[in-house]
């Protein structure tokens, strides 16, 4: 083999690797990034803080007070609260703190004012009586606001439980 034939061969070599070289290619797809997001509701991580009347001579009347829930929820999430009838009461109306077998009533409500029409009640859900907000995604002091409306009763330390549901 000659050197020109040696030379010519290696050009065409070299010409053959330039040229794949040349045509190399891309090619590009897409695909999805996801989450679902539930909402979600947490009413025990942060205990509440309870309605608690003191100390009160058996005259007082409308003895005030009040406590705290504290909620947090899914940024605008809607959700409700409601407040059951306690260890002692048959309804929302009817709560009932007791000292063995005395029993003295009392009240919880949703606003400050304090009203019939704000009795905190026991419906759970979109009832008319339950607390309702929408979540802001940070903890939400929901204020309970309580009275007992007179102290007439057997001297003693008087104690009821309130469990509070959130649907959301």
């Amino acid at each position: 083999m000659s050197f020109r034939s040696i030379a010519a061969t290696a050009s065409l070599l070299a010409a053959s690797v330039a040229a794949t070289s040349a045509q190399a290619a891309t090619a590009t797809t897409t695909f999805n990034v996801r989450i679902t997001i539930t909402a979600a509701c947490d009413i025990s991580t942060t205990a509440p803080t309870d309605v608690n009347f003191g100390t009160a001579p058996s005259t007082a009347t409308n003895v005030e007070n009040q406590g705290a829930l504290n909620v947090n929820c899914t940024p605008s999430a809607p959700y409700t609260i409601a407040l059951d009838n306690g260890q002692n009461g048959t309804d929302a109306n009817t709560r009932k703190m007791s000292s063995g077998t005395a029993q003295v009533p009392y009240q919880l409500y949703r606003a400050a004012t304090r009203t019939a029409a704000d009795v905190w009640g026991s419906t759970t859900g979109t009832g008319g009586n339950v607390y309702a907000a929408t979540g802001s995604g940070t903890v939400q002091a929901v204020p309970v606001y309580g009275r007992v409306p007179n102290t007439n009763f057997p001297a003693g330390s008087y104690a009821d439980v309130i469990t509070a549901t959130i649907t959301y």
